[in-house]
């Protein structure tokens, strides 16, 4: 029955953020906490480079902060709503509803940004997601998503129903970042000034 669960809170994450898009729109913090790590990935981009936000919701406050530093956003989210949201906000930048284990845009940009977002896939679904994430970046792009630090699941709780997380283990996301063409500029387990985030920073390599 426990495994079952966790079957069902995973494949309710679309549904959950999709009826709850304006709950989560009131609940998201404003005060950008995650600042320093945002400075960090924009230092890697060229001026008015253009940023991958997968996992955008509608917007705010993490492609709203790009935007404003005068990058050139593409936002992708699983929910309709939260994307409606953010092309209201913000009609000069691009929104694509599309579950990001389908991302498919052909194209590569300067910077992919999977924050508190790609941690919600299984494992499973988050092996191959390095592929695709290397497709995505132009040679010499940054990737900077947060993660967990072991294999396996958790389970939250958001709006009075599980809320599903999933990660590899530290050891994995390197290799796997390597294998796919990937350095690790810089990695953070547990970071107290960002929420205790556990985040990675990684360049593609130039030639790959």
């Amino acid at each position: 029955a426990r495994a079952y669960n966790r079957r069902m809170a995973n494949e309710r994450i679309v549904g959950l953020y999709e009826e709850n898009a304006a709950a989560w729109d009131v609940q998201r913090g404003r005060d950008l906490f995650e600042r320093p790590w945002l400075d960090r990935f924009c230092a890697y981009l060229p001026p008015g480079g253009e940023v991958l936000d997968v996992g955008c919701g509608m917007g705010e406050p993490i492609a709203a902060h790009l935007i404003s530093r005068g990058f050139d956003v593409t936002g992708v989210d699983s929910s309709n709503s939260l994307v409606e949201l953010a092309r209201v906000r913000y009609p000069e930048q691009r929104w694509i509803v599309c579950d990001m284990r389908a991302l498919e845009l052909g194209r590569g940009f300067h910077g992919l940004l999977a924050w508190h977002s790609f941690f919600h896939l299984p494992p499973e679904d988050q092996r191959p997601m390095f592929e695709r994430f290397a497709r995505h970046l132009s040679p010499g792009g940054v990737l900077m998503f947060t993660s967990g630090t072991s294999e396996g699941e958790a389970i939250g709780e958001w709006q009075g129903e599980p809320l599903f997380h999933g990660s590899l283990d530290t050891a994995e996301y390197r290799s796997r970042l390597e294998s796919n063409g990937f350095e690790v500029l810089e990695h953070a387990v547990g970071d107290p000034g960002c929420g205790h985030a556990t985040i990675w920073l990684a360049r593609k390599c130039a030639g790959v």
